[in-house]
């Protein structure tokens, strides 16, 4: 049904309150205490045969010194005959990342793709997990739970915003990948090609730097800097997606109901014991979060050995699809039960655990539950002006206290099984009673 404003404003708050009531709820509060306490101790186990990475001091002053030196000349495409190969490669990529640009599943695919092909690349691993959850928070929108919750056209617009950011870091980085690796190829440094791509001239002194001395930390910490830093004027700060999505109370609800965490599947899939490390971003808006997120992530994913080589196994044996139960089929499910769409909801989880004679959440796969949308012209301009705006994310890549958080996911969706209950009391489920 559509609102107006002021009602749907009113009963979203209404929402938010009966949710907060729900969870002073003593037993949850509990559950919640020892289950942070349990992935507090499980984290530690884990960082105890953690390999911490670092960024060293000196290169990252070499690279300092390159970005107070470099012109703010973009190069121009290649012109002359000698060069007829460049425009090959350069006309080759452009196609590439064209084609793979499709849909969230072809992205991730691609990620995973060039990193086994260059495992150096480690952002190129962070970027395909990460790109999984992206698709995963998209079939969301048509999944079981979050209909119940919001429109329709709510739903819409989140879906177009994780598009738009999934499609432009995608945009921006894969062609740098594919670069390097034509590079690699051919025994040479191509990043003066780099601005014919529209990348920041940030990037050319950290692609020299890698070929020089190899530290995949540091480019690693550099593409997470520029990335969010190219999403940030084009969509963190456009008017548009502000007063589209990222200000609507439908977008900050994923604070309490914490829906914006990243994920990565490092235990058995089919066992039932399922095991996940990751962590939350509370802040989405805030550039500064958002990096350090990025690097935390980093430094779980290749600093914890357990997790680095359960990660590899799931990446290797499990095509991304975008449902969930691509890492926990024995929780959800990619199959919907039509007959019960509009029946009213039934607690299904205790724990990580199905209730007794309860099915699995319904949770799609990409192309069942949205088609693929023509990826827009990306807007001109460049974000970076001077060295104080990434100095400081390039000091250090420490390892959180808790990533452990296989429980917290599963009490998390139970949160959102609580506000689909707590919306059926208050009569603003999206979803009608079954006649």
């Amino acid at each position: 049904m559509e609102w107006k404003s002021g009602r749907g404003h009113a009963v979203l708050k209404l929402l938010a309150g009966g949710i907060r009531m729900m969870m002073r709820i003593p037993p949850q509060l509990f559950q919640l205490a020892a289950s942070k306490r349990r992935s507090r101790q499980a984290s530690h186990r884990l960082s105890l045969t953690a390999n911490l990475l670092t960024l060293r001091k000196e290169f990252v002053e070499e690279l300092v010194t390159e970005w107070s030196a470099q012109s703010n000349t973009a190069a121009d495409a290649p012109s002359s005959r000698k060069e007829e190969a460049e425009r090959a490669l350069i006309y080759r990529i452009q196609i590439e990342t064209e084609q793979a640009n499709r849909n969230n599943v072809t992205r991730t695919e691609a990620y995973r793709a060039v990193y086994f092909r260059c495992p150096e690349l480690h952002w190129a691993l962070l970027a395909h997990v990460v790109s999984r959850n992206g698709g995963w928070n998209m079939t969301d929108l048509k999944g079981e739970l979050l209909p119940r919750l919001l429109t329709e056209e709510e739903r819409s617009r989140i879906f177009e915003l994780l598009e738009r950011i999934n499609a432009l870091i995608f945009y921006d980085a894969y062609p740098q990948l594919l670069l390097y690796e034509a590079g690699k190829r051919a025994g040479l440094d191509l990043s003066d090609l780099l601005p014919v791509f529209g990348v920041s001239r940030f990037m050319k002194p950290v692609w020299t730097h890698f070929w020089q001395r190899g530290d995949s930390a540091l480019l690693t910490t550099a593409l997470i800097v520029n990335e969010q830093n190219v999403i940030e004027g084009r969509i963190v700060q456009d008017e548009y997606y502000r007063k589209q999505v990222l200000d609507k109370l439908v977008f900050q609800l994923q604070a309490p109901l914490q829906t914006n965490a990243v994920i990565m599947p490092y235990g058995s899939q089919n066992t039932g014991e399922l095991q996940l490390a990751g962590l939350i971003l509370e802040n989405f808006s805030e550039l500064h979060e958002r990096i350090e997120f990025g690097k935390s992530l980093y430094a779980i994913l290749f600093g914890v050995p357990q997790v680095r080589i359960g990660v590899h196994a799931f990446v290797r044996a499990v095509h991304h699809s975008g449902s969930r139960a691509d890492y926990a089929p024995h929780l959800y499910t990619k199959h919907a039960a039509v007959s019960n769409e509009w029946a009213p909801y039934v607690q299904k989880l205790t724990g990580s655990r199905l209730n007794k004679g309860a099915a699995p959440l319904y949770s799609p796969e990409l192309g069942e539950a949205w088609g693929d949308i023509p990826v827009k012209p990306v807007q001109p301009g460049d974000w970076f002006s001077n060295v104080k705006q990434v100095r400081a994310f390039l000091q250090t890549l420490p390892l959180p206290a808790v990533f452990e958080i296989t429980e917290e996911h599963c009490l998390n969706i139970n949160k959102i099984e609580l506000a689909v209950l707590a919306a059926q009391q208050l009569g603003v489920s999206k979803r009608k009673r079954k006649k």
